[in-house]
């Protein structure tokens, strides 16, 4: 008789899979297309949805429950009101505050670049059909891909590596603030990253509800998005 070393059911392997795969494709596309256009954006959104539709990850979760949706759309308001505070024109009345936040809270490899309205995924340059492909992919697939990763998968994996049999309310401090910084790592405004990790996990933990934090997630990326377009914003993107 064999036995499993790390002590992991054939189906959390399997869920392990699914997890993490969309979210792999989704980095391993961004260096393989390289310079940002609209139509590859929309191009890594339809293929990471369908890896995303194939391997289902949702199977080991429960429907979303009504209750959440209202925290989650709070929340998502809230961490894009954060995302975008530190440099809009509000936040110039600080002005050291805000230097400061440019110096410290953007990674210095991933320099930002300043778009304009020569920005690929401007409608002008791309036209509004892929403008508008990039809002629904950023809102409605990395958003939902991204969760299920971080805060499904991930962090329950690393508290046991059967993670499905972790209660998803179970509190792990260090793991949880490890993941935070793991997703804020993820995105060259490291520290909001950081905090919206915060946020969107402490949503998880209450709630137990992963669609409510796919749900927060979606908000966020959805006005961003359309803030983005209408005030030329780009460097968001």
């Amino acid at each position: 008789m064999t036995t499993n070393p790390t002590n992991q059911s054939p189906d959390s392997d399997i869920a392990l899979r699914a997890h993490i795969l969309p979210f792999v494709a989704w980095l391993l596309m961004i260096s393989l297309f390289g310079e940002a256009t609209g139509w590859k954006y929309a191009l890594r959104g339809a293929l990471c949805l369908s890896l995303f539709l194939f391997f289902r990850p949702w199977r080991w979760y429960p429907r979303l429950q009504i209750r959440n949706l209202l925290p989650a759309v709070l929340i998502g308001i809230a961490v894009f009101m954060i995302w975008i505070f530190f440099e809009s024109d509000f936040a110039t009345r600080w002005p050291n505050i805000q230097q400061l936040y440019y110096k410290v809270a953007i990674m210095p490899p991933w320099k930002i670049t300043h778009f304009s309205a020569d920005s690929p995924y401007a409608p002008q340059v791309c036209g509004w059909t892929f403008t508008i492909l990039k809002i629904l992919a950023s809102a409605f697939v990395i958003s939902f891909i991204e969760e299920f990763f971080w805060r499904g998968c991930i962090y329950r994996w690393l508290i046991k590596r059967d993670f499905l049999s972790v209660d998803p309310g179970k509190l792990s401090a260090g793991i949880f603030f490890l993941v935070a910084f793991g997703f804020g790592m993820e995105h060259a405004r490291w520290l909001v990253g950081f905090v919206t990790g915060i946020a969107y996990g402490w949503l998880y933990l209450r709630t137990r509800d992963i669609w409510a934090t796919g749900i927060a997630h979606a908000v966020t990326n959805l006005l961003l998005g359309i803030y983005v377009v209408w005030a030329g914003k780009y460097h968001f993107w």
